[in-house]
């Protein structure tokens, strides 16, 4: 009866199985359809990577999964070594074809010529036939000889370089790119099961199969057809897309690719050393960057008290995480999650120095913002005083950063920046003669926004909510009791 051993090697992601003896032709079809390759020089059975379904057959036939024994160099070495005797071998051989080829070239010593029509003739040319086929295999053997002198080579490079640290920190990135993958397809799965939950009518059912994403319902392209059709019935297509959704939540696959991911990315972060625990400070951004590596979706943190942070998700954050949609730790906790898990938190860089002249862009606080507004407003006011047309206050814009970024693009987009000057005035170019001049020095920008203005209405102020703040160079509160006392001349006169 034939006995089988199976190993697992993260330094190659590689199942193998050694078997006893022969295999029956139906373990041989289970273990070839399976994508076990035979490995004739090893003597066992190896598939290219690691999936849930060659485990679950490793596991079938030897009964458990050791750990591979043999190390990466380790087999690099006999394979150099297999290869380099081939290469010697092709050597002896070439040398052996060419002292040949010798030989048989004394025949025709200092270019004795084929006499045609002598009884030599025949002879002659038969030894001219062997000698030139002897060179010929010569040279070949000794490109092959060069050929298996370079695969060598190569197996030894292939172990060294699987081990230096910067390909194995690529690796890691590329492990986490999939941890990704496979994590934003069960966030897919709970947003489709929450869409699912809100629509339940047949109207309701049917708009959203025909102007809503498939991806984002977690149903098939062909859906809404065989609806539209009466193949099916608009219930009948919600029951299906929630069964669908409901197995990729639950189904064990995809859950099983996740942690092999994430032991292989510990075994990894192992060999580069310990991961060093943050001691920086601690904000939300960086729980935020970290809670993005690993797979959540739209992850939002906040600062609740001092020391202690609030992680959220619109669906539950990744298992390794936490096992709800939030997380809640203090600032210890928090560091240690993020040790336990293997994330750096980047350096930051220096910010490039703007073009020559140029100002910083600050992101003002509420109070400032509004402060600012009111300037502006009493401004208006006081210019509009006495003339047709009364002035209209604004208000400040809270937005974040995301919605700011993609309604700033354009000339026509309804939010920019102005530079401003030390009086709070924005600075326009205007002409001064033949030349054109600013309106005055700019001291910074700031973002602003004129949607829905109107006649005689000064521009909002915009603050960007999920930034930090900065103060303004600006002497708002002597602007603002100037803005006042102007307004109240013009009321006097």
């Amino acid at each position: 009866m034939t006995s089988f051993t199976a190993t697992y090697s993260p330094e190659d992601n590689k199942i193998r199985i050694y078997a006893s003896s022969h295999l029956d032709a139906e373990t041989y079809a289970q273990v070839k359809a399976a994508g076990f390759r035979w490995a004739p020089k090893q003597e066992l059975f190896v598939a290219p990577r690691w999936t849930p379904q060659r485990e679950d057959l490793a596991i079938e036939l030897a009964g458990e999964i050791e750990a591979e024994e043999m190390s990466l160099a380790e087999r690099a070495a006999i394979r150099a070594e297999r290869l380099e005797g081939l290469a010697d071998k092709r050597n002896a051989q070439a040398n052996a074809f060419a002292h040949r080829a010798d030989e048989l070239s004394q025949a025709f010593y200092m270019g004795q010529p084929i006499l045609v029509g002598h009884h030599s003739e025949r002879g002659a040319r038969r030894t001219q036939g062997r000698m030139h086929s002897a060179m010929t295999a010569s040279v070949k053997a000794e490109k092959a000889a060069g050929y298996w002198l370079g695969r060598a080579s190569s197996a030894g490079h292939y172990a060294s370089r699987k081990s230096d640290p910067r390909v194995r920190a690529n690796r890691i990135k590329a492990l986490l790119a999939e941890l990704r993958d496979f994590q934003r397809g069960l966030n897919r799965a709970h947003a489709a099961l929450a869409i699912w939950e809100e629509i339940t009518t047949d109207e309701q059912i049917r708009h959203a199969l025909g102007n809503m994403d498939s991806r984002e319902l977690w149903s098939g392209y062909d859906v809404y057809y065989k609806v539209n059709r009466g193949e099916i019935t608009p219930a009948d297509a919600r029951q299906q897309c929630i069964d669908g959704a409901t197995v990729a939540v639950n189904g064990p696959n995809r859950r099983r690719w996740i942690e092999h991911i994430l032991h292989r990315l510990a075994f990894e972060r192992s060999m580069l050393g310990d991961v060093p625990r943050y001691d920086g400070e601690l904000t939300p951004v960086i729980i935020q960057a970290f809670a993005r590596e690993h797979g959540a979706e739209s992850p939002k943190c906040s600062a609740l008290t001092v020391g202690r942070f609030r992680l959220e998700s619109p669906v539950p954050l990744p298992a390794h995480i936490a096992s709800a949609s939030s997380l809640e730790l203090n600032e210890d906790d928090w560091r240690d999650l993020m040790q336990a898990c293997g994330y750096i938190v980047l350096e930051k860089k220096a910010r490039r120095a703007g073009k020559p002249g140029t100002v910083p862009l600050i992101n003002p606080s509420r109070e400032q913002a509004e402060q600012l507004q009111r300037i502006w407003n009493l401004r208006m006011a006081a210019a509009r005083k006495g003339k047709q047309g009364a002035a209209k206050p604004n208000e400040v814009r809270a937005t974040e950063q995301a919605f700011y970024s993609a309604n700033s693009k354009g000339d026509y987009d309804v939010f920019k920046t102005v530079e401003i000057a030390a009086d709070g005035r924005p600075v326009r170019m205007g002409w001064q003669g033949h030349e054109r001049v600013r309106s005055g020095e700019p001291v910074a920008r700031i973002r602003i926004s004129d949607l829905g203005n109107e006649m005689y209405q000064p521009d909002a102020v915009v603050f960007i909510t999920d930034k930090p703040s900065k103060a303004l160079p600006i002497d708002l509160d002597a602007l603002e009791a100037d803005a006042r006392h102007a307004v109240n001349e013009e009321a006097a006169a």
